[in-house]
């Protein structure tokens, strides 16, 4: 009987160091899943920032490619109604149409391609969100 008293208290004693190990495996947890949440937010927040790059280096081709073709309309539309004979500065505006247009279209298919690429990507970081249920699913297993 003394033998199984002993027992009794040698068990009270554990659960004490029991659940403050419990608590600290916890906090652990907690930290190593923020720590998982860090690092996987500054790699989402990378490729946003590479495609945001692209994509204001394609808007700023757009913007000099628009400039191009308006200016070229501008010289295009004053040479017309000046002449109806295509003159050298005619020729000069087609010229600052045919560059217009191809840094419109290079500019937009950069745009394009890119906004595709960051909607595909998504901002939810899965791997914390993975490892958030998995703990979620342990925890109502142990308890």
């Amino acid at each position: 009987m003394a033998e199984t008293k002993l027992k009794r208290g040698a068990q009270a004693d554990d659960l004490p160091s029991l659940i403050q190990r419990l608590a600290e495996d916890v906090a652990k947890l907690f930290d190593q899943k923020v720590t998982l949440l860090k690092v996987e937010l500054k790699e989402e927040v990378a490729v946003y920032v590479h495609g945001s790059i692209f994509i204001a280096a394609g808007g700023i081709v757009a913007a000099v490619g628009f400039a191009l073709a308006n200016i070229a309309l501008a010289f295009a539309v004053s040479t017309l109604f000046a002449n109806t004979m295509l003159s050298q500065p005619a020729r000069y505006a087609l010229g600052f149409v045919i560059t217009g247009l191809l840094y419109l279209v290079i500019g937009t298919v950069v745009i394009v391609i890119t906004k595709n690429r960051l909607a595909r990507q998504g901002i939810v970081p899965e791997r914390t969100v993975k490892e958030l249920e998995r703990d979620k699913q342990w925890l109502q297993r142990e308890m």
